[in-house]
């Protein structure tokens, strides 16, 4: 079983309807009983950093989280569920992430682009994950986001994208695999990045 989780930060349906279209075992969860019954767990999201991690910590799921990526679970970080894996957040001085991720993130540069990042983007590859397994330089994903991930170590970073600057588009380590862009709403690549979760998940 696959838990998404749910504290209140959007896009759970459209998520939920992704991974049920390629067969996958899902449930919606908010307690810690749920998502350490888990075989694997997802983390969604849009929105504010610091409304995000608020959530998380209002619903106590912030150690559930925690506990659930050290167990070894495969784990799935998407869009502001990718973001809320770092140390902090220009969005939300102050506020602490769940730091799974040594790291900032950060906004796009003010140099007369629109910001939001909005709309289909390539993405390049940079180290090979399972996740990623029939995926290539140059496949389009669906972003939407105003800041990026700035890990302290490129090691983590799997794939990047380019809009404004190069940016870290995919990150992962171990069983964390987490993309700023929206899988859900990728067409055949982001099923294809879905599909491959869900076959790690029943390993």
């Amino acid at each position: 079983m696959i838990a998404l989780i749910d504290y209140d930060a959007g896009n759970i349906r459209s998520v939920y309807k992704a991974l049920e279209s390629i067969g996958g075992d899902i449930k919606i969860v908010n307690t810690a009983e749920e998502i350490a019954e888990a075989d694997a767990v997802i983390l969604p999201g849009v929105g504010n950093f610091g409304d995000g991690m608020t959530k998380i910590r209002k619903f106590n799921l912030e150690q559930p989280i925690l506990d659930a990526i050290k167990s070894g679970k495969p784990f799935l970080g998407i869009c502001l569920g990718m973001q809320l894996l770092l140390d902090e957040s220009e969005e939300a001085p102050g506020v602490k992430g769940l730091g799974v991720f040594k790291g900032k993130v950060v906004h796009f540069p003010e140099v007369g682009v629109k910001v939001p990042h909005m709309g289909w983007n390539d993405i390049t590859i940079k180290s090979a994950h399972p996740c990623l397994e029939g995926i290539c330089d140059e496949d389009y994903f669906y972003f939407v986001h105003s800041y990026f991930v700035q890990p302290e170590s490129d090691d983590v970073t799997l794939a990047t994208c380019d809009y404004i600057n190069e940016f870290s588009a995919v990150i992962g380590k171990d069983n964390v695999f987490a993309t700023q862009y929206h899988p859900e709403k990728s067409q055949d690549k982001g099923l294809k990045i879905l599909k491959n979760f869900v076959e790690l998940a029943s390993k």
